[in-house]
């Protein structure tokens, strides 16, 4: 087996919830794909002054060709949204979200979430299952 491809995993940590749901989205990941990929989490990388922080977490997002992205909330967390978007722009649509949340968040009916986060992402799933079926399509694709 070849090394390892980062998956950076993007979301909110501002609740127990929130930190809960994102490390059952982890251990997933890491379950059922663990020997292809290793996910990079913030919650466990980034500590430190609020300078060290962000060039932790842009040092990994600059090493992570995929993203996972939890877009739940009323609106997609502002901070998940600038990774996205950054993300975007250094290795085009290879961002996968997350939403399962049932509040439709975008500007057209068949939106889930804002049409500059929904468009920036290879695809935007429902559920935990989804995630996967979508993050092994795209390590197919990838030339390593």
């Amino acid at each position: 087996m070849g090394e390892k491809i980062s998956v950076y995993l993007a979301g909110p940590l501002f609740s127990r919830s929130e930190i809960e749901g994102a490390g059952y989205i982890k251990g997933e990941i890491e379950a059922a794909l663990g020997e292809r990929v290793e996910v990079v989490w913030p919650f466990e990388t980034a500590s430190g002054t609020i300078v060290e922080i962000f060039e932790a977490n842009h040092a990994a997002l600059r090493r992570s060709p995929l993203m996972v992205a939890i877009l739940d909330g009323a609106q997609v967390d502002d901070g998940t949204a600038w990774e996205v978007g950054y993300h975007y722009a250094l290795f085009g649509r290879r961002a996968i979200g997350i939403r399962t949340d049932i509040r439709k968040a975008g500007e057209a009916p068949e939106s889930t979430v804002n049409l500059m986060i929904e468009l920036s992402c290879r695809a935007v799933v429902k559920d935990v299952s989804g995630l996967l079926a979508e993050l092994d399509r795209a390590l197919e694709e990838m030339v390593i």
